[in-house]
């Protein structure tokens, strides 16, 4: 079974990375992307549990993006995670949250709700800030019923803690991925609503595959973006988004499994893949 879409506590799922994989594997699942939000933390201590379960271990990522001012998240898969670049780049958007997250407190503490980064930083541990570390601050506190109404009331777009994050063009965020050897793939599409123009934009831009069997996306969806698969040359891919059930109870891991013929085309297309040409 493939699962080419989890997250581990090095973002924002529920499990460390040893103990996701070893889930996964209970799970019947045979290769596994763990593709953690903006970084590559994960992916040491995973490949080793890996080992381990004997399954095959996919380094991935998950970099959100825009395309057209909508957001996209796309992943990455057969990444080397020690590339330079993508490491670089990690450690500018820890700054970004950071200040992020720094200006959402501030706007809450304005608003008479006495946040502390500390309380944040606790909550999130080794992982990387997002706005649910602190919406499980505003629930810890009593402020919150639970982290919806944190998000309805705060930290929603356009809302009283609202601020404005980091924007990466959504080609750029291919070519990251793709200069680190990897392959870039359209997360679940129809919950980001993306349409005709951005996929063909992130195809033009080196868009590898298409996320299409996912718990987000009932049956007419799934043959929707067949169809814009098939028209642009994408390998239909499929995940889980696995975040844990105490996150998102409704994504299991091994939920959704692509083909061993698919996974096959997909990793004939991550440059990591291709032969180094010899010098005459």
């Amino acid at each position: 079974m493939i699962d080419l879409h989890s997250h581990t506590t090095a973002s924002d799922g529920q499990y460390p990375p040893s103990e996701l994989v070893a889930r996964a594997a209970a799970a019947g699942v045979t290769v596994l992307a763990v593709t953690d939000h903006d970084t590559v933390a994960g992916l040491q201590e995973a490949r080793q549990a890996a080992l381990a379960h004997k399954l095959e271990l996919v380094p991935g990522i998950e970099l959100s993006a825009f395309v057209y001012a909508k957001e996209a998240h796309i992943l990455g898969h057969f990444l080397r995670p020690e590339d330079p670049d993508l490491a670089r780049f990690a450690d500018r958007l820890r700054e970004e949250r950071t200040r992020r997250m720094e200006a959402m407190v501030a706007k809450l503490r304005g608003l008479g709700f006495p946040v502390r980064m500390e309380q944040v930083r606790k909550v999130a541990g080794d992982a990387q800030l997002g706005r649910p570390h602190l919406a499980r601050v505003l629930v810890e506190q009593g402020w919150c019923v639970d982290l919806k109404a944190a998000f309805d009331r705060f930290l929603g777009t356009g809302r009283a803690a609202w601020v404005e994050r980091f924007k990466l063009d959504g080609a750029e965020a291919i070519r990251l991925i793709r200069n680190a050897g990897g392959t870039a793939t359209l997360a679940h599409p129809g919950s980001s609503k993306m349409e005709r123009p951005e996929i063909q934009a992130l195809a033009k831009a080196g868009l590898s595959g298409l996320e299409i069997l996912s718990v987000d996306h009932n049956p007419s969806v799934r043959q929707k973006y067949l169809a814009l698969a098939a028209e642009f040359d994408l390998v239909p891919t499929f995940g889980s988004d696995f975040h844990g059930e105490a996150v998102a109870p409704d994504h299991r891991l091994g939920a959704a499994a692509m083909s061993l013929e698919l996974f096959q085309k997909l990793r004939a297309r991550a440059p990591s893949s291709q032969p180094v040409s010899q010098p005459v």
